[in-house]
């Protein structure tokens, strides 16, 4: 939680918040690297989170890329700007959210995957028919229009 939503929080508590993010799509050889994520038991395949104040999208992106899995993107493509009321969520603590989600795809990235262990249980890669089931609800809207244009792309499928 960055210390400005912490600061907001002291003053509106659980109310809920209006909240701007970037995530990242990781992809190869038609796969997505899903995140399991510690607060709701729930995967993701957008690694992301708030931005700081003065921090840019795209650096907001890639700080929680590295921070959440190790891997340092050396490009981004843009997916999409998601929010609405199918970006409403509460968190297991109480905190009331809208989420403006910025997406990025990447499969121009390296470094060794390590799960950063604060918010992250596990990492895995799932194949764009074989998803998991359990996926966060705010990703949601976001991983729907990856796999879309990764299929439209003619992607393989399921490689292991």
């Amino acid at each position: 939680m960055t210390e400005y939503i912490k600061t907001m929080r002291k003053y509106i508590g659980h109310e809920r918040l209006l909240i701007v993010g970037a995530g990242v799509f990781i992809h190869k050889d038609g796969r997505l690297l899903f995140q399991k994520r510690k607060d709701n038991g729930c995967w993701a395949a957008d690694h992301g989170g708030c931005c700081e104040l003065g921090e840019t999208v795209e650096e907001t992106a890639k700080r929680e890329l590295y921070e959440e899995t190790g891997l340092t993107a050396h490009s981004l493509e843009l997916i999409g700007i998601f929010s609405g009321k199918e970006l409403f969520y509460t968190y297991p603590n109480g905190d009331m959210v809208s989420n403006v989600n910025i997406a990025y795809l990447c499969d121009d990235f390296s470094g060794e995957m390590t799960p950063q262990t604060e918010e992250t249980t596990d990492l895995q890669w799932f194949g764009l028919n074989e998803l998991p089931e359990n996926v966060s609800p705010p990703t949601k809207p976001a991983l729907k229009c990856c796999v879309e244009i990764l299929r439209k792309r003619g992607e393989p499928n399921d490689h292991i």
